[in-house]
């Protein structure tokens, strides 16, 4: 039986409300069939996300706020009723407008706003007055300083992009939080060294391979690897010391779009699935499916939601990627290990 909106949904933002109404779906799973509700465990392993992230998106209290894909499987797995998977439809597209909004605040006006901003710089209100100048003594200096305060403007916005919302990470530390110091995100270093280094490692290789080089996309950084990034910075004029950070990684990135594939849409779906939001298919091909789930990480993480991926969404992947709970699908499919030579 579909509910109505409970009484303490009131006053409360789309992203709770959602996490609400997915919540007692998973309660409710079973009672009206009279089966068994699934584990969160079980069912994080259905949808193809860890539990930790199942916790958070099923948590009122929790930022994460689970993407359309993800409510749909939820609807489907745990048989909730058919007249609410609209209604949480509805609540997927409140949070992504409401994200919308709160960038759109911090933005400002528009640049067609500079008209009205000469004219009101000019105190001519867009009318000449007969005996008096008009618009031609004052609206040129007028909008030459318009456009100079709009752009100093764009110049704050494009670095706020650096600083995303305040997410918890699975370590527990604010992962979207400013630094203290007020720094913007950092490229991660990654450098040759025993042990593996997961999705940040793959991603790397995988874009080694769109550039070229024939390297394993296992997440070992082994001499192969090494000697493939040292070759790429030699070529690309950066210091050859093999190591992959700041310097190195505006370079290795690729910006992608629909219709992209490949090795360097490889490295991009996989940092996509493992960011936490769950469920990002990894074919190597740029789909629509692809395109809404870039939006949705770069909306959650106060970037602008266009869909593509430029140097700022690349950046804010590789940082916000999550260790492993257990061994990989891809470790464990491997025996033995990859190694890692001297």
């Amino acid at each position: 039986m579909a509910h109505e909106p409970e009484a303490q949904d009131r006053g409360q933002r789309p992203g709770e409300r959602l996490a609400r109404l997915l919540r007692r779906w998973w309660e409710e799973a079973g009672s009206a069939s009279g089966g068994t509700r699934p584990t969160q465990q079980a069912l994080a392993s259905r949808l193809g996300i860890d539990q930790t992230t199942l916790s958070r998106y099923l948590n009122p209290k929790h930022a994460s706020t689970a993407p359309p894909r993800v409510v749909e499987a939820l609807h489907a797995h745990l048989r909730a009723p058919a007249a609410e998977l609209e209604r949480a439809r509805e609540l997927c597209r409140a949070v992504l407008e409401e994200n919308r909004g709160q960038a759109a605040a911090v933005d400002g006006p528009e640049p067609a706003d500079a008209a009205s901003a000469a004219d009101a710089a000019g105190g001519t209100g867009g009318r000449d007055t007969p005996g008096r100048p008009g618009r031609s003594r004052w609206a040129l200096p007028a909008l030459v300083a318009a456009v100079t305060v709009l752009s100093f403007a764009a110049g704050a916005v494009v670095r706020d992009q650096y600083v995303p919302h305040p997410r918890t990470a699975p370590d527990g530390v604010a992962a979207g939080a400013v630094p203290a110091s007020g720094a913007p995100l950092e490229w991660p270093l990654l450098m040759k060294r025993e042990g593996d280094q997961f999705t940040r490692g793959r991603a790397l290789q995988h874009l080694l391979r769109a550039h070229g080089y024939e390297v394993k996309a296992d997440g070992f950084f082994g001499a192969g690897t090494r000697d493939a990034v040292m070759d790429f910075q030699r070529r690309n004029n950066l210091p050859s010391d093999g190591k992959v950070g700041e310097d190195t990684w505006p370079e290795l990135v690729v910006p992608l779009g629909r219709g992209a594939d490949g090795h360097a849409v490889l490295a991009l779906q996989e940092l996509l699935h493992n960011a936490g939001q769950g469920g990002t298919e990894v074919s190597g091909e740029f789909t629509a499916a692809t395109t809404e789930d870039l939006r949705f990480f770069q909306n959650s993480h106060g970037l602008r939601p266009n869909g593509r991926a430029d140097v700022d969404t690349w950046l804010a992947l590789l940082v916000f990627q999550r260790a492993p709970a257990g061994a990989p699908a891809y470790q464990r499919s491997t025996s033995p290990l990859p190694s890692t030579p001297a």
